[in-house]
Formats: structure tokens, C-alpha cells, sequence
């Protein structure tokens, strides 16, 4: 008898991405794989690509070599959306043999019938207009959390943006699929369950195939908030102009959603965002944040924002700077723009030299450091909820509250994934939160 055959995965970009990756993983095991960690010996090493920025393109040729390194002769896979946007360019790496689409990528184990080493990549990719069918995916097994995708594909055009060319038009889990896989997931002792999706307060859209709302992304929640054996669940990225006072409403009264909203603002000035093509304002961001704040003080709200973004002038930055500076957010996500084939935005004229955006995604990051640290020290002498991670990081588990707050306390394996009710007590240098223990809410 044979020896069973080993797989191993490697995951860029997105909690999307990950709740995918490990769909996909769960196919190999019924197919009489064995998974093993992306560091061991494996017979096939898949890789989950990502296209939003131009490093998670470099890092590809890397994470192929890396593999090469634990099997020279191992059989290498790229899927995802750089898998969709440049199939060619990823399968002219060498040590790569398969590459697969968007709508191609869930049926990878159909690909493999001979694990032999190709002398050029495999090619198998659809037209993007392809790719008009759902697959849900949630990922299980890996964290103490679970990333619930509900929703995929977009329909707006952001002018700096490939995900429309990499993952298609927007379409939706149907409702009762969403409870289902959610009632999976409690099954398996996970007490977070987070949100995911490329635009999931677009939530409804092509449910059923038709491009209407069969239901809404508040149908969504208010369903998602009754199911049995969730301790939290966690909306993930969603548009402001998604983000609904309704929503707002039944997350400050929620059994199990946590008052954490990250909402991307891309930028603060008007000028900008209309160049980009946003479907808002920044006037009505701010009512979004105080909105949040007004039912919810104690909530955590965190902030995409992309510099260097063409035609941004010195002014155009600095307006977004105070802007950010003077709103009463928790943290940034900082991205420096980078050139995306067959966007708008890449034949735009005004570029921003790359020095320049990187001393302005300096400056932005110097903030969300000092946003991060005036909102946890809003929060010292509180009570709060704390769910606990699995991994040993230099004599410390790690753990989160409701509100995102990251607190640490040295080892101890009996806390993983469990909850406890924590008073915040002290900062360290390190930036993490001490807490004194108060009771134990769940194991």
C-alpha cells in the first residue's frame, strides 16, 4: 500500500484568501491527502496568490523557492487572484507547474492526475465574466477564530483597484448556506467567527444568481446574532457607505457581535476620493465614526487609507493627515499606492514618486501608533472579554478583547481559545495590554 501523499499550503493577502485556502485544503483531505505545515516536506505545495499590492506579487518567486528548497521535485500549484490576473507571468516561474483561475481553483484536485514535474506551467484560467457562480468557504482548524466567507466579487470600479478583474462581478451565499456553515463552525469549539468577503455589506446581491438583494447585509447579521454556540462574531472590512445606522444599532445591542468595525476610508480628501472613485465622501465617514461612537464609545474602529495615490499634492496628504489625526479612530492600515495593470489609475498622470509615498506611509504610520495608544489607555481600568490565541510568542499567549484591544500574559497552554472576563490594568513597552484575571466565561 502506498504512503499517502503530503500537501502543504501557503496563504497571501486577505482573511478571504485564508477562509478559501482552507476550503480547498478539506478537498485534498477527501481526496486522501495528508496536510502538513508549509516549513515541511511535501509532495504538492499550493499557493494562494494575492495581486492588491505589488509586493504580494514579489513574494510569489520567493515562497516557489522556498518550496524548491524542501523538495526539489515537488509538484507546485498557484491559484487565487494573481493566478487570475497573470497566469502566464506566474507560470514562467520556474518550479511551477499548475496554475489555476478564479473559477478553476476549487477544483484543483481534478487537476492532478499525473504529480510529475512539468518543463513549463500549466495554464487553466477563465474570462473573468467566467466566474459568475458562488463558492462558500470558511477556514476551521488553523486559529482560534474562523474566517465565514458570505459574499464575493464587486461591482465597483475603484480606479486603483483589480479585484472586479480578479474575482468577478458581486454574489452572495445564500442566507440558510451561511447559517448552516456557522452552526458547522460552532460545532468545532470555535468561539470567533469572523465576517468575511471582497464586499460584504454588498451582501445579497446574486444570492440566488439574479442581481438583486434577495436579502440584505442587515438580514445577515440579525440572522447570524441568533445562532446558537457563537461567543463572538466580527464584521471584517465594509464600505462606509454600506454601513448602515440599522447595523450600527443591532451591533451596540448584539448577544454576539463585538463593537470592532474596520472601515476603509482610502483617503481624506474629497478631491482624492472622487479621483478614486469612491462611492462617498469624507463628510460622511466622520458620521459613520460618530454614529459608532454615539451607541458604542468603547468601540474600536480601524482605517484603511492608501498614500501617493496620483495627482496627491503635498496639501491633498496633510489634508488627510488632520483629518485622521482629529477623528476619534483606533488604528490605520497604511498602503502605499502601487500601479496595477488595467486599472484607471495607471494611466493617470501626477505620479507621486515612490520616495515620497513612502516618507508619507511613514508619517501615517507614526500616527496609527499614537491612535493605537491613546485608545488603549482609554480602556485601562476597564472590564472587558478576552479570547486567547494558540501560539507561544517569546513566553507569552497573546489574546484579544471584544474591542481589539491585544493583551498578553506569560504562557499558559490551558488558555487556549478560551474567555475569560479581564480587568486592563497596564501598558508595557511592547505596546500590549497586562490585565488581572476576573472569571472564566468560557473553556
Amino acid at each position: 500500500m502506498s504512503a499517502r501523499k503530503k500537501v502543504a499550503f501557503y496563504t497571501l493577502g486577505c482573511k478571504l484568501n485564508f477562509s478559501e485556502t482552507s476550503t480547498i485544503a478539506r478537498s485534498f483531505n477527501e481526496e486522501g491527502f495528508d496536510r502538513v505545515d508549509f516549513s515541511e516536506y511535501a509532495d504538492i505545495y499550493v499557493i494562494n496568490t494575492c495581486s492588491v499590492t505589488e509586493n504580494a506579487d514579489k513574494r510569489f518567486k520567493t515562497i516557489v523557492k522556498q518550496a524548491q528548497k524542501l523538495n526539489s521535485k515537488a509538484f507546485i500549484a498557484a491559484v487565487g487572484c494573481y493566478a487570475q490576473l497573470k497566469p502566464q507571468e506566474l507560470a514562467d516561474v520556474h518550479g511551477v507547474d499548475l496554475v489555476l483561475g478564479a473559477t478553476e481553483k476549487f477544483k484543483i484536485t481534478d487537476y492532478l492526475n499525473d504529480l510529475s514535474k512539468n518543463d513549463l506551467g500549466e495554464v487553466h484560467s477563465c474570462e473573468i465574466e467566467e466566474a459568475d457562480f458562488y463558492v462558500g468557504s470558511y477556514s476551521i482548524g488553523d486559529r482560534t477564530r474562523a474566517f465565514l466567507k458570505v459574499q464575493d466579487g464587486c461591482d465597483y470600479k475603484c480606479t486603483y483597484c483589480t479585484i472586479p478583474l480578479a474575482r468577478g462581478i458581486s454574489r452572495s451565499d445564500a442566507l440558510e448556506n451561511v447559517l448552516k456553515k456557522a452552526k458547522e463552525i460552532a460545532q468545532q469549539n470555535i468561539k470567533e467567527i469572523v465576517l468575511t468577503g471582497v464586499n460584504i455589506g454588498d451582501y445579497g446581491k446574486g444570492e440566488f444568481g439574479n442581481k438583486k438583494h434577495e436579502h440584505t447585509f442587515l438580514d445577515l447579521v440579525t440572522q447570524l446574532d441568533k445562532v446558537d454556540g457563537i461567543e463572538r462574531l466580527r464584521i471584517s472590512s465594509i464600505e462606509p457607505n454600506l454601513l448602515k445606522n440599522e447595523t450600527i444599532d443591532l451591533v451596540s445591542k448584539s448577544r454576539a457581535f463585538v463593537p470592532h468595525f474596520h472601515i476603509p476610508l482610502q483617503s481624506g480628501s474629497n478631491d482624492i476620493l472622487k479621483n478614486m472613485k469612491r462611492r462617498y465622501l469624507k463628510e460622511l465617514y466622520v458620521d459613520r465614526v460618530l454614529k459608532i461612537k454615539q451607541v458604542m464609545p468603547h468601540a474600536c474602529i480601524g482605517v484603511d487609507v492608501i498614500v501617493g495615490f496620483p495627482g496627491e499634492t503635498e496639501a491633498h496628504f496633510l489634508e488627510t493627515y488632520n483629518f485622521l489625526n482629529e477623528l476619534n479612530i483606533s488604528y490605520l492600515h497604511v498602503f502605499s499606492y502601487s500601479e496595477r495593470d488595467h486599472t484607471e489609475a495607471a494611466i493617470m498622470k501626477e505620479i507621486v514618486p515612490v520616495a515620497v509615498r513612502n516618507k508619507r506611509s511613514k508619517m501615517l504610520r507614526g500616527l496609527s501608533v499614537k491612535k493605537r495608544r491613546a485608545f488603549y489607555e482609554s480602556q485601562l481600568g476597564k472590564f472587558r472579554t478576552v479570547l486567547f490565541e494558540n501560539e507561544n510568542k517569546e513566553g507569552y499567549i497573546h489574546g484579544f478583547t471584544e474591542n481589539y484591544v491585544k493583551v498578553k500574559t506569560p504562557w499558559n497552554p490551558e488558555l487556549i481559545n478560551t474567555l475569560h472576563e479581564i480587568k486592563l490594568t497596564k501598558i508595557d513597552d511592547d505596546g500590549l495590554v497586562r490585565f488581572e484575571f476576573v472569571n472564566v466565561l468560557a473553556m
